[in-house]
């Protein structure tokens, strides 16, 4: 099953832990914009890196 990123949507990298958790700014195809905290904002092909979406309910931490 295949998750749909929106705007909004918190990610994280799986090959890149160390960036945070991402926001997703935009999603075109599979051309994924992310904002991570600790590496800015990157462009995401989501046919090579499957972004983990995060849970942004309050056992994740998010606010």
């Amino acid at each position: 099953m295949m998750t749909i990123l929106t705007p909004g949507k918190l990610v994280r990298h799986p090959g890149q832990p160390d960036w945070g958790t991402g926001q997703v700014q935009s999603a075109i195809g599979n051309r994924i914009t992310v904002n991570f905290p600790h590496a800015g904002k990157k462009l995401i092909n989501a046919d090579v890196v499957k972004l983990i979406p995060v849970d942004d309910g309050p056992e994740s931490g998010q606010r």
